[in-house]
């Protein structure tokens, strides 16, 4: 794929266009999010073009790549010249979603011998910082579209930075400093772990803690880094304080200007950087099929 042959010297410097790499970022305009054309995310890329990508990733924070072809070992090729592959989540059965392939995560509501073959099924999935439930998270995450439902499944993505930018001067103050427990016991779709009991009360939710405000460890920028709201608990508060500071920080972090919502079609690879977004799925037709395949870079341990 080439970038289009139409576009003119002032759109390309607009677009960021490397014409020595054949690498166009086309921002969203949404402030978050770029798509990238040119590259064949298939094929072996050079040092250079990986070094332009993830220069686009770091400014833009999500980026898309459209009409790839790529095998699961292509997958896993492409991500781990990002850094070093994290094993995925264990299934609801305590297994690996796809045998010989353990950093191969599954997002799907697909069904074989009355067993689902993948994550999430068909309902929403709440907004949500990867893995923040653990005391070393994700730097990125890469989502591959293999089948697709007919409509709904869209994947909604905020930036955390502006988030965090924009709040009132009191609830900026509020959080400084401060720390939330991440809740390990359920998904992103609410559903339970294996091995883990329901939860009632957040200040006895299982899970790491970190920081409310992150520094973005390649940037230097400020954050938010909010995990999940159900069963999240601000550190040493009474629970109606952290109830009410959550919901404040929630709703603010949720509103329109920070987000943009990918669409998806079959052969879209997006790359998001955990560190500084949060993202959720819509719900879709239980009676269509949706197949994905996830892989996640190890990074840290989030930090002030």
């Amino acid at each position: 794929m080439t970038p289009p042959a139409t576009l003119d010297t002032a759109a390309k410097a607009d677009s960021g266009f490397h014409p020595a790499l054949q690498v166009q970022v086309v921002p969203t305009g949404k402030g978050i999010g770029a798509d990238i054309i040119g590259p064949n995310l298939s094929t072996e890329l050079s040092d250079a073009t990986v070094e332009a990508i993830r220069d686009a990733w770091l400014d833009h924070k999500v980026l898309r790549f459209r009409g790839q072809d790529m095998s699961k070992d292509d997958l896993l090729a492409f991500s781990r010249r990002f850094g070093t592959l994290d094993k995925a989540p264990i299934n609801t059965r305590g297994k690996n979603w796809i045998d010989g392939y353990p950093e191969l995560a599954v997002m799907s509501n697909i069904k074989v011998d009355g067993e689902v073959i993948g994550s999430l099924g068909y309902g929403e999935a709440v907004w949500h910082t990867d893995m923040s439930y653990q005391e070393i998270t994700p730097s990125a995450a890469l989502l591959y579209a293999v089948e697709l439902p007919s409509k709904g499944g869209e994947t909604g993505f905020i930036d955390m930075y502006a988030a965090y930018e924009t709040l009132p001067a009191d609830l900026k103050a509020a959080v400084e400093g401060r720390q939330i427990k991440h809740d390990a016991s359920h998904n992103s779709a609410g559903e339970l772990r294996k091995g883990f009991k329901p939860v009632t009360d957040p200040r006895e939710a299982p899970g790491a803690i970190h920081p409310i405000v992150v520094r973005h460890p390649e940037t230097g920028r400020r954050a938010l880094f909010l995990g999940r709201r159900p069963n999240g608990y601000v550190m040493g508060l009474p629970l109606d304080e952290s109830e009410a500071l959550l919901d404040r920080l929630w709703a603010h972090a949720t509103q329109v200007p920070y987000c943009w919502f990918q669409e998806w079609q079959v052969g879209d690879l997006v790359m998001w950087d955990n560190r500084c977004t949060m993202h959720k799925r819509n719900a879709f037709d239980a009676n269509e099929r949706r197949f994905l395949l996830r892989t996640t870079i190890k990074a840290g341990r989030p930090s002030a």
